[in-house]
């Protein structure tokens, strides 16, 4: 229950203005420069062409054709098993990749037939040398006419066009020659040659020259010399100059901390009183518990589905002697993977912060628990109806409502556009619920009221910022939608929700006495400017080769290193939070009792997996030239497990932790507190076994094969089905039965627990 607790006279001196100033600066420079590059990604992206003709003029394929075939891509959910331009999953090929390399093949074929009268292969190596360097000529060259919308091909390029129908036919009949489709998952004659349209027109943009430049559209992505992409020099110039930055960034931070020793988490040589007591909740606190309880059947399901995700790279043909692809094929199996981990974890945020919000007030607002009780209908229903949207959109049960109600098929952002609506809906309700509920007039403790005004900034953000996901449709320039998807990937989970997080983590810590009310400022203030001043701009790291010019490669590179600065910061506090959970002495030097041991156990974790897998395996994959091999292969989720799942599932936990001790009396914590013990040895011990004996070694010698052969052939079924590759991918299974069992199963066990306590003590 909330207090008003004395201010005590650390709290009475005002934090200078300049931290809000400063974070108001950071925000605008840094979105005025994010929506210029916006801007620039519509009119610099690669053109669609009218038409696409052969050499005598006859129409190839049309833009429309190109349109209709990523929605072909889209509906089935494609960008789930591959990717194009290096985005997407990495069970199939890079389809972008694999088109360019097939047609620069093709096209050598022909060439060698018209010039020579032999295959290509039957040449001797000086001949087949001259044709390889025509072809990348051939392809280099851009014919594409503005004024008419006419991209004329060469008679080989027309060839090569022709073997692309036959080629992609062929790939969607084999579920273990393409990561685990269902058969036959594209049947219609013209969806196979629309689809085949959208992705040779993706290959043309990847190694056709811009207008005016040495380089393709997509700056030289995928890396293929066969066909003459191979890195930019701004690539290695811009990631140079950007680990200038980062040094400069990481002497300033450290040369701060050195000077003002009180910025960190925890208050030192001042401990205010606890204002929230466990086992004292409200009955409207009590009714957000069971939120956690679909926060851990989502967070198994996420593994379980993960795990299935996972077995379709280490043995294709079958999962255990069953054919696991003709009920759930590997793209449905990754998209409930991607679409659980954001609920779960959206939906602990919500409930937390909820939770938070009530212990602010000394009353219970009017019809708060019928409120939750709503809210947690909507979302149920939501999540619900949307996975099984995606599930009958996949199978192509929805006819023409694909997009509205089954899988949009967007990585991250599958939910269908109608369920999306209704969660951003369901974002502006919970927040007016907040606002409603804790607006700083209504706290009694008047020291609270600047962190509960932070908070709720934080919380706004988050439906706002959600709604460059309703910018694009089906048939979006693939460059402009990238651009909006990561204003989400990025922007909104990385810059906003991590943020909001820090807010949340800031007001629990104030409550549970841990820090007093200028030192949670300060931290909120501090990773603010920090967060924004690398975050905003630096959300152009993942534009680098989808059709942005080299503007955005310079100032996504040197302010995207900027990121690492505040994770390097997490080391600093490392020790107070390990010295917090052994229960430090208070004023008179009395041993302090420290009733959220777990909650501090997982925010160390996240303070671990945020260093490790955002710091230290974020900034590996960043630099442009480090990205331009990298992009795609492994070590993208390598770097996305440990920062996903370690940061912001870590921090999940954490808050789901933090409710079912506040809702449980030392008896009934007693009982829950076994499960959440091993909950968190398991999960954190699966998910480094699964770095480290897979993912990472995986990804190194994945991005190694790049350097060695090109990017289409690391993405191949040869590669990723080699002795070598199948053996680092069953490595992944101890940590992964290690996650499944002790880690997710432990928590749904501590969550059922509490709730059940929770409707005993209302019965």
């Amino acid at each position: 229950m909330a207090a008003t607790l004395p201010i005590t006279e650390n709290e009475e001196s005002e934090l200078s203005r300049w931290w809000v100033r400063s974070i108001l600066g950071v925000m605008l420079f840094g979105l005025v420069i994010l929506i210029a590059i916006t801007a620039l990604g519509y009119r610099d992206a690669p053109p669609i062409p009218q038409k696409v003709v052969d050499a005598h003029g006859t129409t190839l394929f049309t833009g429309d054709d190109i349109r209709a075939g990523q929605g072909v891509f889209l509906k089935y959910g494609l960008m789930d098993n591959g990717s194009v331009w290096g985005h997407g999953a990495y069970l199939g090929p890079d389809y972008s990749a694999e088109a360019l390399h097939q047609m620069g093949k093709d096209a050598a074929a022909a060439m060698a037939q018209h010039q020579y009268g032999e295959a290509f292969a039957k040449l001797d190596p000086a001949q087949q040398a001259a044709i390889q360097a025509q072809v990348a000529v051939a392809l280099k060259a851009n014919h594409y006419d503005p004024a008419t919308g006419v991209l004329p091909l060469t008679p080989a390029e027309s060839q090569a066009w022709n073997q692309q129908i036959a080629y992609w036919t062929d790939y969607f009949k084999h579920p273990e020659a393409n990561g685990g489709l269902k058969p036959g998952l594209i049947g219609d004659p013209s969806e196979l040659r629309q689809f085949s349209a959208f992705v040779a027109w993706a290959a043309w943009a990847s190694v056709a020259n811009r207008p005016g430049y040495g380089y393709s559209y997509t700056n030289n992505f995928p890396y293929d010399p066969s066909v003459g992409n191979t890195p930019i020099p701004g690539a290695l110039l811009w990631s140079a100059l950007s680990l200038l930055v980062l040094l400069a960034g990481i002497a300033a931070v450290l040369l701060m901390f050195g000077k003002f020793d009180y910025l960190g988490w925890v208050s030192r040589g001042n401990y205010p009183r606890a204002d929230i007591v466990p086992g004292e909740a409200s009955p409207g606190q009590r009714a957000l518990v069971k939120f956690f309880v679909v926060v851990a059947l989502l967070f198994l399901m996420q593994t379980l589905v993960g795990g299935a995700t996972a077995h379709y790279r280490a043995d294709p043909g079958s999962f255990y002697g069953f054919q696991l692809e003709n009920i759930f094929p590997s793209n449905l199996m990754r998209t409930w993977h991607l679409q659980s981990a954001i609920f779960w974890i959206a939906t602990a945020y919500v409930a937390a912060a909820l939770f938070l919000g009530r212990s602010l007030r000394t009353d219970e607002p009017r019809g708060f628990a019928i409120w939750a009780h709503i809210l947690f209908a909507a979302f149920v229903a939501v999540i619900g109806l949307s996975l099984l949207g995606e599930w009958a959109g996949m199978s192509n049960l929805l006819g023409d409502a694909w997009f509205w109600l089954g899988d949009q098929g967007w990585e991250y952002l599958e939910i269908g556009r109608f369920w999306q609506i209704l969660l951003v809906l369901g974002l502006v309700a919970w927040f007016v619920l907040l606002f409603n509920m804790c607006r700083p007039a209504r706290v009694p403790n008047v020291a609270a009221r600047p962190i509960v005004r932070m908070f709720l900034w934080a919380a706004v953000a988050i439906p706002v910022f959600y709604l460059p996901a309703l910018f694009f449709g089906a048939h979006t320039n693939y460059t402009v939608v990238e651009t909006w998807r990561f204003w989400i990937i990025h922007l909104w989970v990385e810059g906003f929700f991590e943020f909001f997080a820090t807010t949340v983590v800031a007001l629990m810590f104030y409550q549970m006495g841990i820090a007093n009310r200028n030192v949670a400022l300060r931290v909120i203030y501090l990773d603010a400017i920090l967060y924004f001043l690398g975050g905003l701009i630096g959300t152009g790291h993942h534009w680098y080769f989808v059709g942005h010019t080299q503007f955005n490669m310079a100032m996504s590179a040197l302010f995207s290193v900027l990121e690492v600065v505040p994770l390097t910061l997490l080391t600093l506090d490392a020790w107070d939070f390990v010295h917090t959970t052994r229960g430090q002495p208070d004023a008179n030097g009395r041993p302090r009792t420290v009733p959220h041991k777990w909650t501090f156990y997982y925010l160390m974790a996240v303070g671990f997996w945020n260093f490790a897998g955002a710091g230290m395996f974020g900034f590996l994959i960043n630099l442009p030239i480090v990205s331009y091999y990298e992009v795609g292969t492994q070590l993208t989720p390598n770097h996305g497990h440990a920062s996903m799942m370690g940061v912001f599932g870590m921090l999940a936990l954490a808050l789901m932790v933090f409710v079912l001790r506040q809702t449980s009396n030392d008896a009934q914590w007693r009982g829950i507190e076994k499960y959440i013990k091993v909950g968190f040895w398991g999960a954190n011990i699966g998910l480094a076994l699964m770095v480290v004996m897979s993912l990472f070694p995986s990804g190194v010698l994945q991005t190694w094969d790049v350097v060695q052969h090109g990017y289409w052939h690391a993405r191949s079924l040869a590669y990723v089905s080699s002795p070598r590759q199948h053996l680092i991918e069953w490595l992944r299974l101890p940590g992964d039965i290690i996650f499944i069992v002790f880690g997710a199963i432990p928590m749904v066990i501590a969550s059922l627990k509490g709730w059940l306590n929770v409707r005993r003590a209302a019965a």
